[in-house]
C-alpha cells in the first residue's frame, strides 16, 4: 500500500504543471507570451513545459469537431457477461459514433454515449446490442439538455482573474450562419492538433496563410473553435473518477443542472430521461471527496435519490487515444 501511494504522488504533476495545463483550458491556441503575462512564469518556461507535456502523452489539445445542431445522444447502460466486458468495449469504441466510454470498476458495466438522431430507432440499441450473446442488459436515455461537457471543465488551479486574462471573448455565431468548406478545412486540420501554427494549416488545407488566420480568428470568436485539452485526471491529483445518476423535482431540474454544471469537480452534466433525470460526471481527489460531493453537495441542492458508479477504465474520451487494459 504504501509503494502504491508512492507511484500516485510521484504521478502527480507539480502545481505549476497543472496551472499551464488550466491555461491551455481556457484558450487552446494561448501563446506563452501571454500565458507568462498571466501566471508570472517566464515565456521560455512555459514553451518547454508545454512541449515536454505534449511530447510525453500528458495533454493532448484537440479541436472539438463540429456537430450539426440536429444531432442527439443517448446514455447507455451496458451490462455485460463477466469476462466480455473487453471485447465488447473494444467493439463499441473503434464507432466514430460513440465518443465516450467507461468501464465500471465492478467490472460488469460500460457507460457510453452515442451520437443519434432524435426520436429515431437507434440500430445499436434497437439491433446491434440486443442480439449481441455477451450483453444481458441495455438500458438507453435521451439526453434532453447538455448543461456542460468535458471541454467545459476547468482545472480548479487558477484564479479568476487569470482565467479571465486567459479566456478569448466569444460572441454568439450569427444565426444560420454553418460553417463553409473553408472553415471545415481549417477545423479538420486543427481536430488532432488544436495548436498547429496557421502556417502548417495552410499547408495541409492549401489555403493562403492570410486567409488561414483569417478563419481561425473568426472562429474562435464566434466560438466555433472550441478546444479541449486530453489530459489523465490522476496526473492533476484527481484519482476518483466517477458517474453519479440522480432524481431532481421537474421545477428544479435547471436549477440543479447549472449549479453542478459549475461545480469544480464536474466535468459533464446532462437532464436526461429515464429514472434518473439528470446525469454527473466526477472527478475528485479520493472517495472522502465523493462522500463529501453526495452527502453535503447533492444534499443541499436538495437530490432525492442518487446512485453512484465508479469508473475502472476510461476507455475513450474526446481527444485520448483508446486503449483497452487487459
Amino acid at each position: 500500500m504504501l509503494v502504491m501511494a508512492a507511484d500516485m504522488a510521484n504521478l502527480v504533476l507539480d502545481e505549476r504543471d497543472q496551472r499551464l495545463i488550466a491555461a491551455l483550458q481556457c484558450d487552446g491556441r494561448l501563446t506563452a507570451e501571454r500565458a507568462g503575462e498571466a501566471l508570472g512564469i517566464s515565456a521560455r518556461t512555459i514553451h518547454r513545459r508545454w512541449r515536454t507535456l505534449a511530447a510525453d502523452g500528458t495533454i493532448r489539445v484537440v479541436a472539438q469537431p463540429v456537430r450539426p445542431d440536429s444531432t442527439g445522444a443517448l446514455l447507455l447502460r451496458i451490462r455485460v457477461l463477466k469476462g466480455k466486458l473487453d471485447v465488447i468495449a473494444a467493439a463499441l469504441a473503434a464507432r466514430d459514433d460513440i465518443p465516450f466510454i467507461d468501464l465500471s470498476a465492478s467490472g460488469d458495466e460500460i457507460h457510453a454515449v452515442s451520437w443519434t438522431q432524435p426520436g429515431s430507432r437507434d440500430p445499436l440499441v434497437f439491433r446491434q446490442l440486443p442480439t449481441t450473446q455477451a450483453v444481458t442488459s441495455v438500458t438507453a436515455s435521451t439526453v434532453l439538455h447538455v448543461f456542460s461537457e468535458a471541454a467545459d471543465w476547468r482545472h480548479d488551479v487558477l484564479s479568476e482573474a487569470e482565467r479571465a486574462a486567459l479566456t478569448p471573448a466569444h460572441q454568439d455565431p450569427a444565426p444560420g450562419a454553418e460553417p463553409d468548406e473553408v472553415d471545415l478545412a481549417v477545423l479538420a486540420a486543427l481536430r488532432d492538433d488544436a495548436r498547429t501554427p496557421a502556417a502548417a494549416v495552410a499547408a495541409r488545407t492549401g489555403y493562403p496563410d492570410s486567409t488561414v488566420r483569417r478563419r481561425i480568428a473568426r472562429l474562435t470568436a464566434g466560438g466555433r473553435l472550441l478546444t479541449h485539452v486530453a489530459v489523465d485526471p490522476k496526473r492533476l491529483g484527481l484519482l476518483i473518477d466517477a458517474n453519479v445518476m440522480m432524481q431532481v423535482s421537474p421545477d428544479r431540474l435547471d436549477s440543479v443542472g447549472r449549479v453542478l454544471a459549475a461545480h469544480p469537480a464536474v466535468h459533464g452534466a446532462l437532464a436526461t430521461t429515464g429514472p434518473f433525470n439528470l446525469y454527473v460526471a466526477v472527478w475528485l481527489q479520493g472517495l472522502e471527496s465523493l462522500y463529501q460531493f453526495i452527502t453535503q453537495d447533492l444534499g443541499g441542492l436538495g437530490v432525492t435519490s442518487a446512485e453512484t458508479v465508479i469508473v475502472g477504465q476510461a476507455v475513450k474520451r474526446p481527444g485520448s487515444s483508446t486503449t483497452i487494459r487487459r
